[in-house]
């Protein structure tokens, strides 16, 4: 279907069957971001390298998925999502195997590039632009369903993973993931070839505020600028946010738990993440996505300043579930961001954008922690490094917060 749907269709019976699919392929397509930290440390033992190496794989993985965003959400604005999502389906599949049949830590990591560029970047920053546009009065929470298909992929596949990996290796393991993975996207992206509804749409209404109605100066400055001040943050955020996200499992291993008390953290903390991004989701239609940002930044920088005094078993449980419930609104928060500030027609190229930045310092926060723990023999450091850069996006998001009060119309 190359027409836009009518307008009559937002927030209709029909956007939400169509955001169930969505879900479905949200936890299917981003499975790979968590089961690479699940398998890091047989990686590493297997191919004898140190922390750092081990992490290349998952940091070349969110680079390409951060290009990949930019680029299928420029393919989906021109010829729908169906094509891109057929093609993430299969590059899935093939990422997965290759990975599994990988002799050495490169070939390991460019099928995880493949799995990023092509597979995964199809089932991210496309379908939540996707969603945004299905969406007004509950706008908000529609994204955020969007958007906890990540974390329930982070909740769902590494103990599964992890139960593979004891039982018959990981390299079977991702065989298996990569068929079921990829046989199931290609099934439910059939269902998605009605484009969206293309209409204005105000954002949500903000305590003493009128709705935004110039979207050619977001924020009172050029889109150009907006666009990289949002870049920016997106990096920052996600440089911290990565430190536990990749390595704690790593961490756990370090301190005696094992890998699979720590791939229980990890998916406790994703979990954690699903509660968060619906609870920010409603939020958001209460206040809107720049104090949702704000909101979530600032957050998240407690979750992390609480890892630094505690190490024990039952603590990092309980901090781990705190990290999660206080930084899920985060990346949500940027597609309502540009969907209430930019034109629809550019929705995709511009959440790809930002997307692609998130991803970017996933990428960049996931080698800098195994970076800076080769060196110092520790992880508190990049716990410190984390909370540095969250610093830098909590400075953004307030300083964008006071341009939209300078700047409401």
């Amino acid at each position: 279907m190359n027409t836009a749907a009518d307008p009559s269709l937002i927030d209709s019976r029909t956007a939400a069957w169509r955001l169930l699919t969505t879900l479905g392929l949200v936890v299917l397509g981003n499975s790979s971001m968590y089961v690479v930290s699940v398998v890091l440390p047989a990686v590493q033992a297997e191919f004898g390298i140190g922390r750092a190496d081990a992490s290349l794989p998952y940091t070349l993985m969110m680079i390409c998925l951060g290009l990949g965003g930019l680029w299928t959400g420029k393919m989906a604005d021109r010829h729908g999502l169906t094509p891109v999502l057929l093609l993430g389906a299969a590059a899935v599949c093939a990422g997965f195997v290759g990975a599994g049949m990988a002799g050495s830590i490169w070939l390991f990591g460019l099928a995880h590039g493949l799995m990023g560029l092509i597979g995964s970047a199809a089932t991210f920053a496309p379908l939540m632009a996707d969603t945004a546009l299905w969406w007004n009065r509950r706008r908000g929470i529609a994204v955020a369903i969007c958007a906890s298909g990540n974390y329930i992929a982070g909740s769902f596949w590494p103990p599964l993973v992890q139960y593979g990996i004891d039982h018959i290796g990981w390299r079977n393991t991702y065989t298996g993931m990569g068929l079921v993975c990829g046989a199931g996207m290609a099934l439910l992206a059939l269902r998605m070839r009605q484009r969206p509804p293309m209409v204005q749409v105000a954002p949500a209404a903000q305590a003493g505020q009128r709705p935004v109605q110039d979207r050619s100066r977001p924020f009172g400055m050029a889109p150009g600028r907006a666009q990289l001040l949002l870049f920016i943050a997106g990096i920052a955020c996600c440089v911290a946010m990565s430190m536990p996200q990749v390595h704690i499992v790593a961490y756990c291993t370090d301190l005696g738990f094992g890998a699979a008390r720590g791939a229980e953290m990890l998916s406790l903390m994703l979990a954690s993440g699903i509660v968060s991004r619906l609870v920010s989701g409603l939020i958001c239609d209460r206040i809107g996505g720049i104090r949702t940002l704000l909101l979530g930044s600032a957050l998240q920088g407690i979750a992390l300043l609480l890892f630094l005094p505690f190490d024990g078993l039952v603590p990092l449980y309980i901090v781990s579930a705190m990290f999660g419930l206080f930084q899920g609104g985060i990346v949500p928060s940027y597609a309502i961001i540009i969907r209430e500030y930019f034109a629809p027609q550019e929705a995709g190229a511009r959440v790809g954008s930002v997307i692609m930045a998130t991803l970017l310092g996933m990428a960049l926060g996931g080698w800098m922690s195994g970076w800076i723990f080769d060196l110092t023999g520790s992880y508190k450091a990049a716990f410190l490094n984390g909370i540095a850069w969250n610093l830098l996006n909590l400075s953004i998001a307030l300083w964008l917060f006071w341009r939209v009060r300078q700047h409401p119309t």
